[in-house]
């Protein structure tokens, strides 16, 4: 047997296939599919490693159908035509099977390629199974969503894979059954807790462990908590920064620093960082978060991360790690304010109403003078108060045009915005007529 056991073990038919139960459990919508042989195309998103090459495998050895496998990294139009061409073929014969077509990748294919897919889907000649690490809602053409079921699969959980492992060290045809290994249940917690949902990589590492292992006397080997610490050294990350993990991870990274939940924040950014992102990503994110949710509520927390970004340049990693925990410590930890999203209230008044001519008092001074002097009328400019020749350097005076009534900014009452926001309301209280 010199396939790897994760490809030896891969199920072969529904009762084999573990885990994903929510959308394969008793009485969901994909099994009664699955077992009333009632099969649309659909498309299959989630994580690498979570069983979407396996589950179209299960469905095509259920249905008994032909099953035909086309990677959109690879394949294109032209070998679409190929895969049509033999359907079409088959489809005239008496014993003829259903087609299921498998593309993997299928995001990476374009709109072009996508739309060639339409007329077979459409005229039930390929049943199609595609498979995707990306969210299909943004990465697929909608004509072929409307066309396909949607089915999200999650990384396998702990148990799933202690399970998988369980089957694996038993099966005697495919497994490992022959070796008279003997597990022990740390070693296996172990193997599947360090995997992070990744069954191949749990499975890989049970194979490696057990064929290095010595046999004792009655020609046994054990599987220990030490062996599987040393056959599984490094916990899979479940981050790729190029997919929705991207976004789902800066998403969760943002929402615990907006929580004010600093262990939270570290450990999203740290996660992000292990899996290889870039930390000036983080950064830029960071920049974002002080003015937009810590705002004015501690207007130093703009400044701290410019300083923090400025000296992980400086020095790089691994120092670099402390400025990116003083950032997000700090903006995990400061008073919160969103009120500087007032400036997108504007924008839309503007882009319904437009904006209004300057009051006369507002002009430029010069400009009014000679328009004043040309036309011979009073120079409207003169009203206006230069709030430095009055007390507290306020005067009562209107700044927007007379036909805009505009109450965009409502002042956060955390930090240093309510301070400064309670001083101009005392101002205003004090100096109006």
């Amino acid at each position: 047997m010199t396939a790897p056991l994760a490809t030896r073990m891969r199920p072969r038919s529904l009762a084999e296939f573990v885990g994903q139960e929510h959308v394969l459990g008793e009485g969901r919508l994909l099994r009664r599919a699955i077992e009333s042989k009632v099969m649309g195309s659909m498309i299959f998103h989630g994580p690498p490693s979570s069983g979407k090459t396996t589950l179209a495998l299960v469905i095509a050895a259920e249905l008994q159908a032909r099953f035909v496998t086309m990677n959109a990294v690879l394949d294109g139009v032209k070998e679409l035509r190929h895969v049509v061409a033999d359907a079409t073929d088959n489809r005239g014969r008496l014993d003829a099977r259903q087609t299921v077509l498998f593309v993997d990748e299928i995001h990476r294919w374009n709109r072009a390629q996508q739309d060639a897919l339409l007329p077979h889907v459409e005229s039930g000649l390929l049943v199609l199974i595609g498979a995707t690490t990306e969210n299909p809602y943004y990465s697929l053409v909608g004509p072929l969503l409307s066309r396909c079921q949607i089915f999200e699969l999650r990384p396998f959980s702990k148990e799933d894979i202690i399970g998988r492992l369980s089957n694996a060290i038993a099966d005697a045809e495919r497994g490992l059954g022959r070796l008279n290994l003997d597990a022990d249940a740390e070693a296996l917690a172990h193997l599947a807790e360090y995997a992070a949902g990744d069954i191949r990589n749990a499975l890989n590492a049970l194979e490696l462990a057990a064929k290095t292992l010595q046999t004792d006397e009655h020609g046994r080997r054990r599987l220990t908590l030490d062996v599987a610490e040393e056959s599984i050294q490094k916990r899979a990350v479940r981050y790729d920064g190029t997919g929705d993990e991207h976004y789902h991870y800066a998403s969760a990274f943002i929402k615990s620093l907006r929580g004010s939940d600093p262990d939270a924040a570290l450990y999203w950014m740290a996660s992000m960082l292990e899996g290889g992102e870039d930390p000036m990503f983080l950064f830029r994110r960071m920049l974002i978060f002080a003015s937009e949710d810590v705002g004015l509520a501690d207007s130093f927390a703009l400044t701290l991360v410019v300083s923090a970004q400025d000296a992980y340049e400086r020095t790089g990693m691994p120092e670099g790690w402390y400025y990116l925990s003083h950032a997000a410590l700090y903006l995990a930890l400061a008073p919160k304010s969103n009120s500087t999203g007032a400036v997108f209230k504007v924008m839309a008044h503007l882009k319904e109403s437009g904006a209004g001519s300057v009051p006369g008092h507002l002009r430029d001074k010069t400009a009014s003078r000679l328009e004043s002097t040309y036309s011979h009328r009073p120079d409207a400019a003169d009203a206006y108060k230069n709030p430095h020749d009055h007390p507290h350097h306020w005067a009562d005076q209107r700044h927007l045009p007379g036909s805009v009534d505009g109450r965009w900014y409502v002042a956060g009452d955390q930090g240093r915005e309510k301070t400064l926001w309670d001083r101009l309301q005392a101002i205003r209280n004090a100096e109006a007529p």
